[in-house]
């Protein structure tokens, strides 16, 4: 017969494998009381961490937002929020177009 792990030079029968532990309730309860605080900590470690990355995502959009108005500064373009406003308000016809429509 083949040991545990299919090493055939192992046999169950040898006494290598005990499976006799037995645990009283004062070890179960001490394994329950480390596991649930492990969790809590797990927990906690996972809060701090989805702050974090909700912070780490402001941060990434706000430094893009000051990186386009920095930009439109340099170039002399509107902002972006310039652009939504002349977007809404309704355009004139240009002098040149104008000029074309009455030719």
């Amino acid at each position: 017969m083949s040991g545990p792990n299919g090493d055939p030079s192992i046999s169950t029968e040898d006494g290598i494998i005990n499976d006799d532990d037995e645990f009283g309730d004062e070890e179960y309860a001490a394994i329950n009381s480390m596991l649930d605080q492990i969790n809590n900590y797990l927990d906690d470690l996972e809060d701090r961490n989805d702050a974090l990355n909700g912070k780490l995502h402001e941060l990434l959009e706000s430094n893009r937002q000051a990186r386009l108005d920095f930009r439109a500064q340099l170039v002399g373009s509107p902002t972006p929020d310039e652009q939504d406003a002349e977007e809404q308000e309704p355009s004139l016809p240009s002098k040149q177009d104008q000029d074309e429509k009455n030719q």
